[in-house]
């Protein structure tokens, strides 16, 4: 089951970050974002937090969850959605203790790089490695 939206943008709202914390649909669910890392998911209208051991350490005692089959286990989140300074709190905590996401790289660009064949080898030539080259003559 989804998540509604409804939902979402309460949770948003609750944390209080205004454009700083941002939601993106994915997977059929929902992922949030603070200063574009990946803090936690809306998952079934529920509210799962990206585990780091500074979330629990100021969370105290919490309940580990997976957000969807198969994932690996988050905080599930019920009681905090009703208080925003600690909701708000606990967003910024995880999300300074995420490392910074590695920039993207343009498919196209990716491909570039690689050549004709899909290869990432780097072509070197032949007096840097120590080697003598046959020219295309055939000669040394």
């Amino acid at each position: 089951m989804a998540s509604s939206s409804d939902t979402v943008q309460y949770i948003v709202d609750q944390v209080g970050l205004g454009r700083r914390l941002s939601s993106k649909k994915m997977f059929g669910e929902v992922a949030l974002y603070l200063d574009e890392k990946i803090v936690a998911l809306v998952c079934d209208d529920q509210l799962f937090l990206k585990p780091t051991d500074q979330a629990q350490a100021f969370l105290g005692k919490v309940r580990l969850a997976p957000p969807y089959p198969g994932a690996k286990d988050y905080f599930l989140l019920t009681d905090e959605i009703d208080d925003p300074d600690r909701l708000k709190d606990v967003v910024l905590i995880t999300a300074a203790a995420l490392p910074v996401p590695k920039p993207k790289v343009a498919k196209s660009v990716e491909r570039a790089s690689r050549g004709k064949r899909g290869s990432t080898r780097l072509k070197v030539p032949a007096k840097v490695i120590g080697k003598k080259r046959k020219s295309k003559n055939g000669k040394s």
